[in-house]
C-alpha cells in the first residue's frame, strides 16, 4: 500500500515510552542478531550467496554487509507495525534522491546548469529536489517521465522519455513497452500510448 509520506508522522506518547523502554533494556541484553537480520541472512543463502561470516570478499560480501548493517539499525529503532512502513517508504525515496512531497517549482528549488558539460544550452535549470526535472525558457520537464521497457526486462530512457511538468508536481514514471529493435517512431508511439493510459487511470 502506498504511504502518504508528505504528511509528517507524529508518534503518540505511548509509542515514545515503548521506544525508550526498548532502547533502555537493549543496553542490558546479550548481543544477538535480530529476527530481521536472521531473515535477511536466510534469504541471501537462498539466492546462493555464501555466508557473510566466511569473508568471501568481493561485491557479494560487501552487499550483504551493507544491507545487514541497515537492517540492524532499523531493528534497533523499535518500530511498530504502524511506524515501520513510514520509515521504509521515506528511506527508500531519500536513498533514491527522490522528494518526499510534491515539487513546488519555486526559485529555491533550481540550480543553474546552463553551462552543463561545457556546452551552452541556453537558459537551463535543474531541480535540486529531483535531479531528473529541468526547466528552460519553454517550461519545466521531467526527462524520466517515460521509461521504455524491452521484453527481456531491460529499461532505458531516450528522447521520447521527456514529459512536460506543471507545479505542484509529484514525480512519477510511466512504463512504455517496446521491442528490442524498436525504431524512433515505435518509441514515440509507445510513449504516447503509455501516457494516455496513465492519464485514464488518474
Amino acid at each position: 500500500m502506498e504511504m502518504d509520506t508528505a504528511v509528517a508522522y507524529e508518534p503518540t506518547i505511548q509509542q515514545r515510552i515503548v521506544w525508550r523502554l526498548r532502547w533502555f533494556f537493549s543496553l542490558f541484553e546479550k548481543k544477538r542478531p535480530s529476527s530481521l537480520v536472521l531473515h535477511a541472512k536466510r534469504e541471501f543463502l537462498a539466492l546462493g550467496y555464501k555466508p557473510v561470516e566466511e569473508g568471501e570478499g568481493g561485491p557479494n560480501q560487501w552487499m550483504q554487509e551493507n544491507v545487514l548493517q541497515l537492517l540492524e539499525v532499523f531493528s534497533k529503532q523499535g518500530h511498530s507495525g504502524f511506524s515501520a512502513p513510514y520509515c521504509v517508504s521515506m528511506f527508500e525515496k531519500l536513498a533514491r534522491f527522490e522528494p518526499l512531497g510534491p515539487l513546488t517549482g519555486e526559485d529555491h528549488e533550481w540550480n543553474d546548469v546552463s553551462d552543463m558539460g561545457g556546452r551552452d544550452y541556453g537558459p537551463l535549470w535543474q531541480n535540486n529536489r529531483a535531479s531528473h526535472v529541468f526547466k528552460d525558457s519553454d517550461g519545466a520537464f521531467d526527462v524520466d517521465g517515460v521509461i521504455f521497457r524491452e521484453p527481456n526486462g531491460c529499461t532505458f530512457i531516450g528522447r521520447y522519455s521527456r514529459v512536460p511538468v506543471t507545479f505542484p508536481y509529484t514525480p512519477k514514471r510511466v512504463y512504455a513497452e517496446v521491442a528490442e529493435d524498436a525504431t524512433d517512431d515505435d518509441k514515440r508511439n509507445a510513449a504516447i500510448k503509455a501516457l494516455a493510459e496513465s492519464a485514464k487511470g488518474e
